[in-house]
């Protein structure tokens, strides 16, 4: 059977574009008088959707309505959707159309100003081919909508805004690596819409003379530049000037090592795209972090209770983790997120760490305490990461804590940092519908002789979270987790966080290590074993910013130590703690030997912060 035709007109938006859309429809077949037509934009409420029209015509801007064929101007009506803030919207045709005739949907300007763009609609914020709207037709006029037609239309980059470079962030004297450019628009999608005689000039720090390497903006968008080396240790920055513009972009720092290095991976353990969803959409959520983002690593993290997670769901996640998981490119893990007892149990990022471990068994977890969960299962095949803990509402006051499990603790994400309270000058409190409670900050814990490392979330609408976005809890930019380890695999990466190597990030890549006496972050180093820290514990270690170093604050049992004040990008600091160890040291609340720890807090001119893992060092 001939189907009707579907355009869009016109039929390519670039992101964010404001205009006046028109979908018309080319009946194949008659419909009569009273049909009732249902379009459907395809979006789920997120910003960065499309944007949702005005049914009201006396509004001056951005408003949804139909045009006949000889003229007759249809309003909408807004039909609610069910787990949706945006509506579909109805019409009623008032008289017969026949076969060869449009039905045309207008969105953007008003009828009687639909020739200016600026009052139109704006399209969504992301690139995508073939982007679908729907149009749901019953000839009937009793909402018994069959299969809907589709208009498709391609949404393609805005002009040029800003270049991304990633690169590895350790790397080899000699050895070469490859660096991917990306040439962005203001909301992140690869363009390349500039004039056509833009030039890009690459450089970077000891770059020899008669090297002068120029790019073209090519049509993909990215270019991927390989085998590049540096000649000598030390921190390096790859910069490209639009030699059109004159501006000037710097990718984060590369540290260049005599002989050998670790591999620094950057990812998210737990988090969401604003731009894709995490569950039914799983696959384009994994290749934007992997590909749009170049990030080393990316764990699931659906809360165990979501209501749009079925089986089949859960199923889909599960596989496709597995099947995205690539050693030497990029590393997945399983995870689900518990949502216990407020306070006494919290949040927790569950993850499975090995392959084959079927989400669908979060059904069993739902009502299960954290303890009996811990019991049944084998030492090393989850660690849990509690989440969110200086939360008034939801966070964890550390009085039951399983050290063998719960390795990390999330010390940032998008909702606030748990490390101290505002009153503590914290710069990112948790606060608007839900504050913060002292007793479930990260320093708290700490002095409890609680032993865990540092990461940080990003974004996170689902669960205890998805009222945020609707009320006036302050939201901060998405963080980012580095873990140091040894290969590029699942297994290594496992491992780092169990031994928390590992530290957390504002979202920059900001290098950094923290040592005492060469032992690294996440080390327990003990007096008795080292006589020498009775009288001093020697620090030291060196950070790279993406941007001019504030301050560089050594932290001993959460005060802060010393404070640098580096005025640069790149800092190398050593410091000796010869306060005699038995001064300083903390009691034990469960009668322990006395301990003391440290870690490194730095913070940029732009006010982004990043925490290394803590350091303990034990009286005896």
């Amino acid at each position: 059977m001939r189907r009707s035709v579907c355009y869009v007109n016109p039929s390519i938006a670039r992101a964010g574009q404001i205009s006046t859309w028109k979908f018309l429809y080319s009946l194949a077949t008659p419909l009569p008088a009273g049909t009732k037509c249902k379009f459907d934009l395809g979006g789920s409420g997120k910003p960065t959707d499309w944007e949702a029209p005005s049914t009201d015509l006396s509004q001056t801007k951005n408003v949804i309505y139909a045009e006949m064929p000889e003229g007759e101007i249809l309003e909408a009506t807004a039909i609610p959707v069910r787990h949706n803030p945006i509506p579909q919207f109805e019409f009623t045709l008032p008289y017969e159309l026949q076969v060869g005739e449009n039905l045309t949907i207008v969105l953007g300007a008003p009828p009687n100003d639909s020739q200016v763009d600026h009052i139109g609609n704006g399209a969504q914020l992301f690139a995508q081919r073939r982007k679908p709207f729907y149009l749901y037709v019953d000839p009937t006029g009793q909402g018994n909508y069959d299969e809907p037609d589709v208009f498709s239309m391609d949404i393609r980059g805005n002009v040029l805004k800003k270049i991304e470079i990633f690169t590895p962030s350790y790397v080899v004297k000699n050895k070469r690596f490859d660096i991917t450019v990306r040439f962005e628009d203001e909301f992140g999608n690869l363009t390349n819409f500039s004039p056509e005689d833009t030039r890009i000039e690459l450089s970077y720090e000891h770059l020899r003379e008669n090297l002068n390497w120029q790019l073209f903006i090519p049509e993909t968008g990215f270019v991927i530049l390989p085998n590049l080396y540096f000649n000598e240790p030390g921190i390096y920055r790859i910069q490209l000037k639009n030699l059109s513009t004159q501006e000037i972009f710097i990718s984060a720092p590369i540290k260049c090592f005599p002989d050998s290095a670790p591999n620094l991976m950057w990812g998210l353990l737990h988090g969401e795209s604003e731009r894709v969803d995490s569950e039914e959409n799983i696959e384009t959520c994994m290749r934007y972090f992997r590909d749009d983002r170049a990030l080393n690593f990316y764990a699931s993290s659906s809360f165990e209770n979501q209501e749009n997670l079925t089986p089949d769901v859960w199923k889909l996640i599960n596989q496709t983790v597995s099947d995205f998981n690539e050693e030497d490119r990029f590393i997945t893990l399983s995870g689900f997120q518990y949502s216990g007892e407020p306070h006494l149990e919290g949040i927790r990022h569950i993850l499975h760490t090995k392959e084959n471990k079927s989400l669908s068994k979060h059904k069993d977890y739902k009502h299960v305490p954290l303890a009996k969960l811990y019991k049944s299962t084998v030492n090393h095949d989850i660690i849990s990461i509690p989440t969110f803990t200086a939360s008034k509402e939801h966070g964890f006051d550390f009085e039951n804590f399983y050290p063998e499990f719960e390795r990390v603790v999330e010390i940032y994400n998008a909702w606030g940092s748990s490390e101290t309270t505002a009153n503590l000058n914290n710069p990112f409190p948790i606060q608007g519908r839900d504050s913060e409670d002292p007793r479930g900050t990260i320093i708290e814990g700490l002095k409890k002789n609680l032993r865990f490392g540092f990461v940080a979330g990003g974004l996170d609408d689902r669960g205890i979270y998805k009222h945020f976005f609707d009320s006036p809890q302050v939201q901060y930019p998405p963080g980012l987790t580095a873990i140091v380890c040894n290969k590029y695999n699942r297994e290594s990466l496992v491992e780092a966080l169990f031994a928390r190597h590992c530290y957390a990030t504002t979202g920059p890549r900001i290098v950094l290590s923290f040592n005492i006496t060469s032992a690294p972050m996440g080390s327990e180093l003990s007096a008795g074993s080292k006589p020498g820290l009775h009288v001093n514990r020697h620090i030291s270690g060196h950070v790279a910013g993406t941007a001019l170093l504030k301050t560089v604050e050594i932290i001993r049992n959460g005060e802060a130590l010393h404070t640098f004040f580096p005025e640069s990008n790149n800092f190398d600091y050593e410091y000796d703690d010869m306060v005699p160890l038995n001064s300083v040291t903390l009691k034990d609340p469960n009668g322990k030997t006395p301990f003391v720890f440290y870690y490194l807090r730095v913070t940029q001119v732009d006010n982004a912060m990043a925490w290394s893992s803590p350091i303990w060092v034990d009286l005896n």
